[in-house]
């Protein structure tokens, strides 16, 4: 058994989880499960002193409808910090993608019955914690419980990591601009993996939105990355399109055609990425359709660059090297790959050595829930 640890958990039974003082109220008799949280109101669900590690979360709430787990803002301080290191809407916290809660389990994250948050995701401090929730909406939220289960020590462990979290998100980006899945950040830590939610516009009809590759600028990567996959789906390890599934470190835990949604994640765990000065990820806003799709789309006027055709005959081109107009009799017929923009937004999580990051502070409510 380690020496100089003592477990601890706070809850609103026992807040900060002060030894030998919980469940005071009503004779001990679960009188104080859960509390309220009114619409613009913060409460602190953690505030220690001291070097320590948390272990796991717990949250439920009345309320699970994507707008309010969208607009309750979690955030995490390390060490006495006034900048906070997670800021991110509470359900894109536990991998809920757009606020969509489904029953799933993985290494970092689950939700056993679509009703609840979990996190495993180890979080060390030297000094101090500090883990609030404010309710950004203009609704009151009746029934709020939680618990965080951490270990207090005598010393922080020699060489640790800041865990961090930032959401980012793109309703209307640029045509042929990349989403930034982590916006770049300086210091030297590992990226840890991201969740995913994606508003698919209807615009494009039937084709498909997820040809854009993951990319991830490390250490100094400007133009060219150093890491560089092949498509969305192929990220999180499936193939040939994007079905509904959940592993240990990869799943898709909404693949709704119905409503044009998708969400999905994936964890560096056995395949850790590490970075010494910074770190930048990004997803191409790329998709695919047949030669009849896309030229139907382009004559609509609907915003597409073609990128790339697998011909049918004439084997792979690559457009932008050879560049062949969509109304050119010689375009050959095939799967074209396009640049087109849809509602991107995304949780990356990572470790750093400092408890705060040069990143910007999370998106305005009215921005996370549109």
């Amino acid at each position: 058994m380690p020496q100089g640890i003592r477990s601890r958990v706070s809850s609103f039974e026992n807040l900060n989880g002060v030894k030998g003082a919980g469940g005071q109220t009503n004779k001990t008799a679960k009188g104080n499960a859960f509390e309220s949280l009114a619409a613009g109101q913060t409460k602190s669900l953690l505030n220690i002193s001291s070097a320590g590690i948390i272990q796991r979360m717990w949250v439920t709430v009345n309320d699970r409808s994507p707008a309010m787990l969208r607009a309750l803002r979690l955030r995490m301080y390390w060490d006495g910090s006034d900048k906070p290191a997670v800021d991110v809407p509470l359900g894109d916290f536990f991998c809920a993608g757009l606020g969509r809660p489904v029953a799933f389990q993985s290494a970092l994250f689950s939700d056993p019955e679509g009703r609840s948050f979990n996190s495993y995701v180890p979080m060390p401090f030297k000094t101090g914690a500090k883990v609030t929730l404010t309710n950004e909406s203009k609704s009151d939220l009746s029934l709020l419980f939680f618990d965080i289960d951490y270990i207090i020590m005598d010393k922080p462990q020699p060489g640790m990591l800041y865990f961090h979290a930032c959401w980012n998100r793109a309703i209307r980006s640029t045509l042929g601009k990349d989403f930034e899945l982590l916006p770049r950040v300086n210091g030297r830590g590992r990226f840890l993996g991201v969740n995913v939610g994606v508003n698919v516009d209807a615009a494009y009809g039937h084709t498909w939105w997820g040809e854009g590759e993951v990319k991830m600028y490390i250490d100094g990567d400007t133009t060219y990355p150093t890491i560089n996959g092949t498509g969305a789906e192929d990220y999180i390890g499936t193939g040939w399109g994007e079905g509904a599934f959940t592993n240990q470190y990869q799943g898709c835990s909404v693949a709704d055609t119905t409503k044009n949604q998708y969400a999905f994640y994936r964890f560096h765990i056995p395949d850790a990425i590490y970075f010494n000065h910074d770190f930048k990820a990004t997803i191409q806003e790329i998709g695919g359709g047949s030669d009849t799709e896309v030229k139907s789309l382009a004559a609509r006027g609907v915003p597409l660059t073609p990128v790339s055709v697998a011909g049918y005959v004439n084997g792979f081109t690559r457009l932008m090297d050879n560049p062949v107009a969509l109304t050119d009799s010689k375009f050959p017929k095939g799967w074209i790959n396009f640049y087109r923009i849809d509602d991107y937004s995304a949780t990356a999580y990572f470790y750093l050595d400092k408890p705060v990051s040069n990143l910007k502070p999370l998106a305005p409510v009215e921005e996370r829930v549109k």
